[in-house]
């Protein structure tokens, strides 16, 4: 797996085998219960030095308890308001609850929140603080998710309407790119030519479930890799010159049981859109990055996932403007003189239609759109 942004989380040395008493102080028994809690537990000494995490902690950081075990508690957390709350816990040995606690998981670029409770213990004879942390999402996600679950059904109504609209020209485009490829000269050119064709169908065919009554989906097994590399081709067709879409795969991920039209357009909205905010910016080189890891243990729209895949679509461009970001799934809103407003909109429908969801992060020079997806089987 390949890195980019953020450095990775350095080897410990000299650390004792995480097995042995002397390193948790947790029975075989407790530790079962531990690792099986949905919030992540951590155990620190008096030096802020970290004893260990259960395996939902080492899921929130993405590194392993042999990794982290010995390492400053500042490697993860480095919150100043933290870090005195946990000297008053420790003197005061009274438990304390730290709601909205805001940090950078290592190989991330969206900052989450968690609530913290710090509890005093003792383990191995030593003065111990446990750390609970509840992840409540990326920051403002819980709030933008109820927006978007209330908007998902007016947004389909007005998806189908325009969907009549749209469904007309096509035959026209296909039928005119049929002709020009009869007329060139030059059989490389054909190329071209066969991609307007190919696109004009797969929309065609796109909007003809979307006006079905029940909006069905042809799902099967699907490659999130395969898809974004279809997208890329896509989108490279047109790319300005000095924009660049780069790819961090995760080449563990696998397949997904879903309709592969409906990822491909989701997707190619959203690169679409990340290759036109950067062409417009000022930086330069622009530059859109696919990225994809798994995730574990969300929950979405009320529904618990075990596994999940997570697409990041980054660019560095100029960021979302801040009286936008309430609305910016809603159908006709745009920044742009010349946007439709309908491309996050769809994407946002597409993507709900497989229980995931989108969320987005950002700031100038680094937005951040990740899509995710539960990883469900064929009983599904």
């Amino acid at each position: 797996m390949r890195r980019c942004g953020n450095a990775s989380v350095p080897q410990p040395t000299g650390t004792t085998d995480v097995d042995s008493p002397s390193t948790n102080g947790l029975p075989q028994f407790g530790r079962a219960v531990v690792d099986n809690l949905q919030t992540a537990v951590l155990v620190i000494d008096e030096q802020r030095r970290m004893l260990y995490l259960n395996q939902a902690a080492e899921v929130l950081f993405g590194a392993s308890v042999r990794q982290l075990s010995g390492q400053p508690l500042e490697l993860l957390l480095s919150d100043p308001d933290l870090t005195e709350l946990i000297g008053e816990t420790f003197e005061r040995h009274q438990a304390v609850l730290r709601h909205d606690l805001t940090f950078l998981p290592p190989g991330s670029d969206v900052p989450k929140r968690c609530d913290c409770w710090l509890t005093p213990c003792e383990l191995v004879g030593q003065r111990s603080l446990l750390l609970e942390l509840a992840t409540t999402g990326p920051l403002g996600d819980t709030e933008r998710e109820a927006r978007l679950l209330a908007q998902q059904e007016a947004s389909r109504l007005m998806l189908r309407g325009l969907a009549h609209e749209i469904k007309n020209p096509l035959g026209g485009l296909r039928g005119a790119a049929q002709l020009l490829e009869r007329e060139l000269a030059d059989p490389d050119l054909t190329e071209f030519t066969q991609i307007i064709i190919g696109e004009a169908d797969r929309l065609k065919n796109l909007i003809d479930r979307m006006l079905s009554p029940q909006l069905t989906l042809d799902n099967g097994r699907v490659s999130v890799h395969e898809v974004l590399e279809r997208v890329r081709a896509l989108v490279s067709t047109d790319l300005p010159a000095d924009v660049c879409i780069d790819c961090d795969y995760d080449p563990s991920l696998p397949d997904l049981w879903a309709d592969r039209e409906h990822l491909i357009q989701a997707f190619l909205n959203l690169v679409r859109n990340a290759v036109q905010a950067v062409d417009e910016a000022p930086a330069r080189p622009g530059r859109v990055t696919l990225r994809t890891r798994v995730r574990r243990r969300l929950t979405i729209a009320g529904r618990h996932h075990r596994l999940l895949v997570q697409v990041d679509i980054i660019d560095n461009g100029p960021g979302v403007p801040e009286h936008l970001r309430e609305q910016i799934f809603h159908p006709l809103i745009t920044g742009r003189p010349t946007g439709t407003g309908l491309g996050l909109s769809i994407a946002q429908s597409l993507v709900s239609r497989h229980e995931g969801c989108i969320n987005f992060y950002s700031t100038p020079g680094n937005t951040v759109f990740s899509v995710l997806l539960p990883i469900a089987g064929e009983q599904r």
